[in-house]
Parts: C-alpha cells; structure tokens; sequence
C-alpha cells in the first residue's frame, strides 16, 4: 500500500487504465480489511479518479464524499485533490475554475508542486467542455512546460483539441507540436487508452480520408478501454467533423452517442457542446419527460435501434460494425435499454420491443 501514490502516478502516466483499476480496487480492498484509516482516503480518492475516467461519476463521488468524511472523523488534513477531476469532468459549477485555483493553491503550500500542472491540466479540460478553447489552449500550455508524471500526457491532448480549435497560426502551431511530443508518449506506451488519444489528436489535425480513418482507429482503440470518458469525446469530435464535411447523418449518429453518454455520465458542459453540435445538423431532440406510457417511448431513436438489432440476433460487435460504433459503446446503451424495458438478458428484447 505504501507505494500506492508513485505506482498509481506511472500507470498514469503510461495511460494503463487496467493497471489503474487493479491497482486502486486491490487498495481500497486492503485498507478496509486491515482498518487502515490513515491510508484509506487516499486510496478511495485514487479509486474515484478511475471512477471519473470511466464515466462513472456517481460512484467517483461516492468515493470522494467517504475520503473526505474519514479525514474529517480521523484528524487527518483534508484532500482536496479527489474532487477536482469531476469538478473539471462536469463542468457545470459557476465556480469550477476559482475551486481549481484555490485547491491547487492549497496544496502547494505543503510542497506538492504537481498540484501546480495537474490544476492547469483540469482547467484545460474544463474550457475544452465549455468550448472557450483559447483559455484551455494557455491552460494545457502551462500544464505540459514540467513533466509532472500523470498530467503531462493528459494535458498534452487537450493542447492538442484547443489548438486544433483555434484561429490562429501560433495555436496550429502548438497544437503541432503537441502531437509530436503526444507521439512518442502515447507510442512508448501501446496501450488502447494511449494510441486511441493519440489516433483522435491526430485526426483533430488531418483532413479528408486520412481524418476519417484516424477517427474510426481512435474509436476502436478506446472501444477496447476502460476509459468511457474519451469515447465519448471522440464521437463528439469525430461528430463535429462529420458535419463540417456536410455528412449529416453519420455526424448525427456519433453525437447522439457523444450526447447520450456524456448527459449519462454527468459530463454537463461536454454534453452541451455535443447538444450544439446536434442542433447545427437540425436534429431535434426530444425532451425527457417525468411520465413514460409507454416504456419503449423512452429509449432514444440510437437505442431503439440498438434493441432492435440486438432482439435479431446480431452480436455487440455486428451492431457495432452496423452502426460504426465500438462494441463497448453498444454494450453501454443496451445495458440502459435493459433499464429502461425492465428486462434482464437480450431473449426478452423482442417480446419487450412489439408487445401491445
């Protein structure tokens, strides 16, 4: 356990999700058998970090709010560092940014100066979701100048998307040379959540078919991960591309996945972007209402499509290839078409979806 802070910190930093999560479950495992209090919050917050990258919000903040009630109950100073990511992730508090500050402020008085870049990395995650791109190009700018271990790889690709978003020579020309230091990173590494950032950083910088491709290689790559959050943010570019190339159905289809997961995630602002975006394709979208009749007028018209395929028999990956979507995208919408039908296993799809 005592080492849980630096190995933590380098599976990061080599964007191994896998490791992430077999490190953080095995050590809030073992601080609650042995009754470590002392140890516990710090591995509850690292455990909700792994949390808030799978687009698993209510459980990071579950873990946060236990972190913080035991610090409290034990004397220990509070950790104010658990919180951060969903408050970057959500981006739907007023004072998100000031929080940012203040807590990296805090933290810096007692020599954690990594506080300094992985604050900057989180604002640049934050401005990406509320689209002011220039303030996260300046953010992940400071953030990626130290090679502070889990935020430099990180910060690296959201340089890369306020770059790409800019207006200007000087941001393509950071956001260039962003991706080639992403390059060797994200290559030393080799895992899916590694070469699937890097393939949809890329493809923020290509054009034609080269981008098209890069898109699709980033969404297979990051199907294959643990990491949820960045599948959504790859169909939500992937998404913004496809309109931009007057492809209006298939921009459609990647931004509902982006809007749909990242509403169910809890990530407000990227939602948002992702809602804008379907509004500029001249979707409508219908809104959520209090009382359902009818439990199939719930599911969205990509989930009722999903449960349709699925009650014929095709497989996740037949759909995902169906559709152009990642088996684990597929898997994530029918477990909420699941919810929504009150059905337990893809045999009762069929009877759930024609019955009177």
């Amino acid at each position: 356990m005592r080492w849980l802070w630096l190995t933590w910190l380098v599976a990061g930093d080599l964007w191994d999700d896998e490791t992430w999560d077999v490190l953080t479950t095995r050590a809030v495992r073992s601080a609650r058998a042995k009754g470590a209090l002392n140890f516990l919050p710090l591995a509850l917050g690292y455990r909700a970090a792994a949390h808030a990258h799978a687009g698993e919000f209510a459980l990071a903040s579950a873990l946060v709010d236990e972190s913080a009630a035991l610090t409290e109950a034990t004397g220990q100073p509070p950790m104010a560092y658990p919180s951060l990511p969903l408050i970057a992730w959500r981006g739907d508090d007023d004072r998100a940014a000031e929080l940012l500050e203040s807590a990296a402020a805090w933290a810096t008085t007692w020599g954690e100066g990594r506080a300094i870049g992985q604050k900057d990395y989180l604002l640049a995650v934050l401005y990406n979701g509320l689209g002011r791109y220039q303030d996260a190009l300046a953010r992940a700018g400071h953030a990626v100048e130290h090679e502070d271990l889990a935020v430099t790889g990180f910060a690296l690709a959201e340089l890369v998307e306020a770059g790409a978003r800019g207006d200007t020579p000087e941001a393509a020309e950071a956001a260039a040379a962003a991706l080639s230091r992403l390059e060797v990173r994200a290559r030393a590494a080799g895992t899916d959540w590694a070469l699937g950032v890097l393939a949809r950083s890329a493809a923020l910088l290509a054009e034609g078919p080269a981008a098209d491709r890069l898109y699709r290689e980033a969404l297979d790559h990051l199907g294959r991960s643990r990491v949820a959050v960045h599948l959504a943010r790859t169909h939500l570019v992937y998404g913004e591309w496809l309109r931009r190339e007057n492809r209006r159905v298939d921009a459609r289809r990647h931004l509902r996945t982006a809007y749909e997961m990242l509403r169910g995630f809890g990530a407000v602002a990227y939602a948002e972007r992702a809602h804008r975006e379907l509004l500029a394709t001249g979707e409508t979208l219908r809104r959520r209402t209090v009382e359902v009749r009818d439990p199939r007028e719930a599911l969205t018209a990509q989930e009722a499509q999903i449960a349709r395929l699925a009650a014929g028999g095709m497989t996740n990956s037949e759909i995902g290839a169906e559709l152009f979507i990642s088996p684990r995208t597929v898997e994530w919408h029918l477990r909420k078409v699941f919810t929504k039908l009150d059905v337990n296993s893809r045999n009762k799809l069929h009877t759930a979806l024609t019955r009177a």
